[in-house]
Order: structure tokens, then sequence, then C-alpha cells
């Protein structure tokens, strides 16, 4: 089966977006009311008519426009602040001028608020508050004087959408350190699952190799050497980490984008429930013994396959460490909430701090190949050893492990 890439999109500025566009239209609405239930009051209605015109076809052939932020293009946003700008200074030609003084609204009303907020949404603070400042200045203009309502006005649509913009870019740099942080979270995770393999195979039969050659001397003993060489550069590689984050944000004006890649699964039938016992089995010999419930037990196939192989992992340890006479004991049992694996041996046990030791030395047996499989599956594996008295590994999986044992991550 080959790889599957999912595209997360995660973007908290859409939601202005689709607010800016539900303004603009309203806003056009109240502007043409306003024009309606006032229109005897103009001097050149004929001036209002034609530029409410321009402004209905303008805000709905734009509607695509404040969509998202690869739309709003500054070349629109410098057109649309210029319809914005045009009907302030167009207002005394309409309008007698008693009426602007009087505080009566321009002939675009709030809708010029929209042009500023989508300069915010689009740039920031410092978009914002150079195109409230152009409003401000059409507003003084049109008026011919300073007044406390021009400022009133001015200071509020300026306020609003600066504040407006320094969220959007807060919300922008939180979306980046987000997908930073998940591409480095995915990352320590393939780091973990590839270390698990390599310890598994590669560094074990570096191991052996050493101890072979060592034993057998003369030139098996110089591969002995470089095969011990190359384990500690494999296990400080395996330590340090393999896999190096991606780039955060492919956009950032769209949102972070981050990938998560599901490896394949070799399971037969990976869509049913696998039945635990089988893939457990294959361990019982003349120093292993497997107990198993009469009846199946049935888990996710993900989960199968890790809980098998931190079996396998475990009962290396116990050939590695424990001696080839050390006897070992695989229990299974299914609980109603959760399926539970013990593995026991009665080997010398574990000195008290061997295994933080050698998780130090990159040794990951135990960190990754045991915990960290389960920990990935949504269980857990506690290891009781105390010298003397052997080492007992129990491996727990919740019957509903979290999502995870049926997604494969």
């Amino acid at each position: 089966m080959a790889r599957r890439e999912r595209v997360t999109r995660m973007s908290v500025e859409q939601p202005l977006w689709r607010a800016l566009t539900a303004y603009r239209l309203l806003t056009m609405l109240y502007a043409i009311g306003l024009f309606v239930t006032a229109q005897d009051r103009f001097d050149r209605p004929w001036v209002a008519i034609g530029y409410f015109v321009v402004l209905v076809v303008w805000t709905l052939a734009t509607l695509p426009r404040v969509a998202n932020a690869a739309s709003c293009t500054k070349r629109f946003l410098t057109a649309d602040l210029i319809v914005a700008l045009a009907g302030i200074l167009l207002t005394p030609v309409a309008v007698e001028h008693s009426r602007i003084v009087a505080g009566g609204p321009t002939l675009p009303s709030i809708w010029t608020a929209g042009a500023v907020l989508a300069y915010a949404v689009k740039g920031g603070w410092r978009w914002a508050a150079f195109a409230s400042l152009l409003v401000g200045v059409a507003n003084v203009v049109q008026r011919g004087a300073f007044s406390r309502d021009t400022l009133h006005n001015v200071l509020l649509v300026c306020i609003a959408s600066i504040a407006i913009g320094y969220v959007v870019e807060v919300a922008r740099a939180s979306e980046r350190t987000l997908a930073r942080a998940l591409e480095i979270e995915a990352a320590t995770r393939e780091r973990e699952r590839l270390a698990r393999d390599i310890h598994d195979g590669v560094l074990q039969v570096l191991a052996m190799v050493q101890r072979r050659g060592t034993a057998l001397g003369g030139e098996a003993a110089e591969l002995g050497r470089m095969a011990g060489e190359q384990e500690v550069a494999l296990r400080t590689l395996v330590a340090g980490g393999l896999v190096p984050a991606s780039r955060a944000s492919e956009d950032a004006s769209q949102g972070a984008l981050v990938r998560a890649v599901e490896e394949p699964d070799d399971l037969p039938g990976t869509s049913t429930p696998c039945d635990l016992r089988s893939l457990l089995a294959p361990h019982a010999g003349a120093r292993v013994s497997f107990a198993e419930p009469g009846a199946p037990v049935f888990v996710p196939p993900v989960a199968a396959k890790e809980l098998a192989a931190a079996v396998s992992a475990a009962l290396d340890n116990v050939r590695r460490h424990a001696g080839a006479d050390a006897r070992s004991w695989i229990l299974v049992e299914d609980e109603p909430d959760a399926v539970i694996v013990t593995v026991r041996d009665d080997g010398p046990g574990i000195p008290e701090g061997r295994l933080a030791q050698a998780e130090g030395e990159g040794r990951l047996g135990v960190a990754q190949s045991i915990r960290g499989r389960l920990r990935d599956i949504g269980g857990t594996a506690e290891l009781i050893s105390v010298p003397g008295q052997g080492t007992e590994v129990e491996l727990r999986v919740p019957k509903i492990s979290r999502g995870k044992a049926g997604s494969g991550r």
C-alpha cells in the first residue's frame, strides 16, 4: 500500500474574511437605505445615485476578492480604498453643507470601514493604520473643518482596524508556531519508530558481530572492532535524531499547512481486528512458555503488530542479558477494558539505575522498542525487576486507545 498524505489547513483568519464579506454587503444596503430615507435633503441626488450604482456593482463584483487572503491583492485593496475615498469626497457635492456640518453621514457611510478592515486582515495593523489615516484625511476635507465628531469617527475606525490587524498578526504567528511544533512532534515520532526498527535489527546484528569477532580473534577481531564502532555511531544518531523537521508552513497567508504521513500497514486484513494469539504463539518454545485465553483476543491490526514487536523486544532482552539458560513466560489476558500481555523471566534481574544509564548511552531497547511502541498505540508498559528474582514486563493496551490504535500513528 502506498503512503498516504493528509494535509490539514489551520487558518483562524478565514472566519474574519467571511465576516468581512457579510459586512460589506450589509453596509452597502445600509448606505443605500440612508439615501432613500433622506433623498429629499440632497441638492444633487443624481450624484448620489450614480455613486451608489458604482458601489453596488463594485461590492457585488468583488465579493470573491474578500473571500481569502490570496484573492485580496494589493491592487484590489488600492481600488477598494479609492472607491471609499471617492464616496467621502463626493458627499459635499451631493449634500447641502448644513447637513454635513450637522454630522450627517457620508455617501458610503460605514461601508468605508470595510475597506479599512480589509487592509487590517490582509496586512496587519500597519496597513490598517495607513488606510484609516487616509480615510481620516478625506473626512476632514469633505467636512471643511476639524470637529469633535470627525475626530471621534476617525479614531473609532482607526483603533478598531489596528486592533484587528494586530490580532491577525498574532494569530498568524501562533499558527506558524503550532505548525512547527506539530512538525517537530511528527519528526520525533518518526525518529522513535526508526530507532525501534534499527534497534530490533541493525544494532543487534552489529553487537553480535562485535562479540563473535572478539571471541574468534585475528582478522575477525578487527571486523568486530569496526562493527562496535559503527554500533556506537548508529546509537548516537538514533539518540540524537534521524529525521529533520520540514518547513512549518508553505503559505502563511493561507494558514499553517501540516502534513501527516501515515505508514502503510503490512498486516493482512487491516480493516478488521486481528487475533493477538496468532502473533504471539510462534514465540513459544523450549524455554518460552505461552499462556493464552481459550477465546480469540481481538485487537486492532496496528496495535497487534506493535504488541507483538514489543514482546519480541522483551524476549530479545532476556536472551541477551539473562543468559541462554533463562526461561520466559508470556501471559495474555483479555480483560473487559484492556488487553494485557505479561512477559516474565527468571534471569538475574536489572540493577537499579541500569535502565536510565542505558538510555543515556543510546541503548533504547526498553525506552523505544517497548515503551515507545505502547505509547504510540495509546497503551502503557511497566517494567518490574528485582535483582536476583528476574524481570516482569506488563504491556497494557486499552480496548479503545484514544483513536490511535486504528490510525497507525
